[in-house]
């Protein structure tokens, strides 16, 4: 039976109910911590460093760190930018990424700088595919795209044996959403061969044997093309780490796997700012409310509408009040951000109904939450180790810990 990670891909360390909700998870018996250089650029190691200081090593010895590395993305481009890192791969103005030698040398060092630790448990290969996704788009045959997929993940190996031999990591992995396509599709990464270049990277170095221990993909209850992975990671002594368990993709849509409740207050603290903002002067947050209202069912997923929430609606606000002074500015605040918190459950509510809706038929057999029937569909896999759950409130790790009940 596996049990539960705490996985940080939204965690801040400027966030206190996310420290809060690390410290539960500890206390609750959670034995794994999983991160990633990239996660709120480096916030959620930071945060992961907070909320160890509560704690004596003695039951920090207990818990295990995984982090990964491999993307270029906000500070990492700023520094690519002023000393370009080598071997990196352009997929978007937005994203890079890289597994070059020099590059995992230096992200370990920031890495385990944010997490104040001297040694890093588990360090994983984060979507090398990135290289496979290019050379696709560069019109590189198969055949050549894999060998050079090879070659970089074994130079890649290389470096993490020698940081084995070093003492900065114990072992090392691969994290790929790749592992969960069809053989057939042209995303597709082969693990078959890992171990073997693990082996080879560990003689190279000369190391008794390689630090190949760990292999992530993202598999739930409508995705289940990665339980091959895993059933070979599994009879070849690799543990299994299982991302996204409630956050699915179905024929070209994503769906969130949960069922939740219909906000009770929504409505009084919609109309309460409705009616301070009918006026003339606050008349384009006026509309921009009834908008928000009229159209909070028509989210596809709970992630459309965060997504959403930062690049058009939280601008629009800001622009909004420009007009009103600074003290009453901030009451303004305060009022949106109850109803922006309530307008969240009612999204989340209106979500959970339209995908019961849609997966009436690959959900026939859930007679319960539809959280519940996911995490327990993945519960029950041998070939699984570790489930990766979002966390961020200590309600949310009380709720994912009583599942194991």
């Amino acid at each position: 039976m596996s049990n539960f990670a705490f996985g940080t891909y939204r965690i801040s360390d400027h966030n206190p109910q996310h420290i809060a909700a690390l410290k539960e998870a500890i206390n609750a018996g959670v034995t794994m911590i999983d991160t990633s250089s990239n996660y709120m650029d480096g916030g959620a190691e930071r945060a992961i460093a907070l909320a160890f200081r509560e704690f004596d090593e003695d039951i920090l010895e207990g818990i295990e760190i995984v982090s990964k590395f491999g993307y270029i993305q906000n500070e990492n481009m700023q520094r690519h930018q002023e000393t370009p890192f080598d071997e990196v791969v352009e997929y978007s103005p937005e994203c890079f990424h890289c597994i070059s030698q020099t590059f995992i040398e230096d992200q370990l060092t920031q890495t385990l700088k944010r997490l104040e630790r001297t040694s890093l448990d588990c360090y994983l290969v984060h979507n090398p595919e990135y290289y496979l996704l290019d050379a696709i788009n560069r019109g590189v045959t198969k055949d050549d795209r894999l060998d050079e997929m090879y070659k970089r993940l074994f130079d890649a190996f290389m470096t993490l044996e020698v940081e084995i031999k070093n003492g900065r990591i114990k072992s090392y992995g691969v994290s790929s959403n790749s592992f969960s396509k069809l053989r057939s599709d042209e995303e597709f990464l082969p693990f078959e061969d890992l171990i073997t270049l693990a082996e080879d990277a560990a003689d190279e170095i000369g190391n008794d044997k390689h630090g190949f221990t760990t292999i992530q993909l993202p598999i739930n209850i409508l995705e289940t093309n990665g339980l091959k992975c895993a059933t070979w990671s599994h009879e070849n002594g690799l543990r299994v780490l299982v991302n996204r368990p409630l956050n699915a993709q179905y024929e070209g849509l994503m769906y969130r796997l949960a069922d939740y409740d219909e906000s009770t207050e929504y409505y009084n603290h919609f109309n309460e700012l409705m009616e301070v903002c009918d006026n003339d002067m606050l008349r384009p947050l006026f509309n921009l409310l009834e908008e928000l209202d009229d159209n909070k069912h028509k989210f596809g997923w709970i992630g459309d509408y965060d997504a959403f929430l930062y690049s058009n609606i939280i601008p629009h606000i800001k622009t909004s009040l420009e007009v009103v002074d600074e003290e009453n500015r901030e009451t303004m605040y305060n009022f949106i951000d109850m109803f922006l918190t309530e307008y969240r459950k009612m999204v989340a509510y209106e979500c959970s109904r339209a995908t019961r809706t849609k997966l009436k038929e690959p959900l026939s057999e859930c007679t319960g939450r539809m959280q519940e029937c996911a995490i327990n569909f993945l519960l029950q896999r041998e070939s699984i180790d570790f489930i990766l759950v979002g966390m961020r409130k200590p309600s949310y790790v009380n709720e994912t810990m009583s599942l194991l009940d």
